[in-house]
């Protein structure tokens, strides 16, 4: 009976052995992967300070729960992007141009329509009648002994002063669109527009200089399984981008065009611009759009095998929530207050480089003395606490 019971004791305090062990891991366990004594250990007050990746966001109580530290910023709200509108800044089988939604666009399509088009008809009803009537009062029948009449300075004249009439009254409404399109007003937003083969990247250096990249949705049956494809929110067939260029609307935009590779071409036929992508050149161009939407455009230079599926999408919207969309970008508006730190930041940034680095130690074991100054060692040296460094390099505590 004695045997029996010691027995039964034994047994349980062997499957009791790895419950007591899990008991003695530490809450807070140390980081899985520390830097080697021999490597150089970051300057500034503190390794959290030094290297702020390497502090977590969020970290996970004995639970298993996970707690966001105090100090993380809350995730930014998604942006609810505008629907296309049928007819509005994509093609729609017309004939002509475009509607327009720029100052300069609506100049330019009024000279092109109203102007152009109109003395081009002239001309050519002009001509037509000379022909007819040339044919009808010279023809053999009516006139069987041609006349050798030269140099007759009255046609003469007239054929050298009606074209340079002509010409005159196309250069001085050119001239001034030209003037207007290459004299922008001041701008209020800065876009730095990057080709890439073959998709585009839009820097916006005043909001912090944040960056998007945008390629091309494919539809449905060509997409991945798993991704984003296109569908007729997004835009028309070939048209519709993952990533919008975002604008408000009201302002003036500058837009400064380059690219990373080839010659790239930033069309926007409803804005009435087109600007060359030039590596190591930066062109600009400007817009101010007024009426909010989404608008499509492509490149319009030859630049490679995919240059048919370079689109463009930019999306105008109310200065309000252009400054929602630039903060879930992570950028900035200008002239706005940047957070304000904790009041305790200080008193953490004072905390020693050996408290904050040091990992707990798990209970039961000695304690670890703290480490101290180093003296210089020669290259190579593996003494804990002194890195490798060259001769004459200081020594980094």
């Amino acid at each position: 009976m004695m045997t029996l019971k010691f027995g039964l004791i034994a047994l349980a305090a062997v499957g009791m052995t790895p419950l007591a062990a899990q008991g003695q891991t530490p809450a807070n366990p140390a980081p899985q992967a520390q830097a080697a004594p021999n490597a150089a250990a970051p300057a500034g007050p503190t390794a959290a300070a030094a290297n702020p990746s390497a502090t977590p966001a969020a970290a996970t109580d004995a639970t298993g729960a996970s707690a966001v530290a105090p100090g993380a910023a809350p995730a930014a709200p998604a942006f609810d992007h505008a629907a296309p509108t049928p007819g509005i800044g994509m093609p729609d089988g017309r004939m002509g141009l475009q509607d327009q939604f720029t100052p300069v666009g609506r100049e330019a399509s009024a000279f092109h329509n109203n102007w152009l088009l109109a003395l081009c008809a002239a001309m050519s009803l002009l001509v037509l009648v000379l022909l007819l009537w040339t044919m009808v009062k010279y023809r053999r029948s009516a006139n069987p002994t041609p006349s050798r009449t030269s140099h007759n300075t009255l046609v003469e004249v007239i054929w050298t002063l009606v074209p340079v009439l002509v010409l005159v009254a196309i250069a001085v409404p050119s001239i001034r669109l030209i003037r207007h399109q290459y004299s922008p007003p001041p701008a209020d937003l800065t876009v730095k527009v990057i080709g890439n083969q073959w998709y585009w990247s839009y820097q916006y250096p005043d909001n912090g200089g944040f960056e998007i990249v945008s390629n091309m949705l494919k539809e449905k049956g060509d997409a991945a399984a798993g991704t984003r494809f296109r569908t007729d929110a997004d835009g028309p067939r070939l048209l519709a981008v993952d990533e919008r260029l975002v604008i408000p609307a009201g302002k003036v935009v500058k837009f400064i065009v380059t690219s990373n590779d080839v010659i790239h071409s930033f069309a926007m036929p409803a804005f009435w611009t087109k600007t060359d992508a030039n590596p190591g050149i930066l062109n600009e161009t400007w817009v101010k759009v007024d009426k909010p939407g989404v608008y499509f455009g492509q490149c319009s230079e030859l630049c490679g095998a995919r240059h048919a599926f370079m689109p463009i999408a930019i999306e105008v919207v109310t200065p309000e929530r252009f400054a929602q969309w630039v903060a879930t970008k992570g950028g900035t508006m200008p002239g706005a207050t940047p957070a304000v730190a904790p009041a305790d930041s200080t008193a953490a940034t004072q905390v020693s480089p050996a408290a904050v680095s040091a990992p707990a130690p798990a209970a039961g074991a000695a304690p670890v003395a703290p480490p101290t100054a180093a003296t210089p060692a020669a290259p190579g040296n593996t003494t804990p606490g002194v890195a490798n460094r060259a001769p004459d390099a200081p020594t980094k505590l």
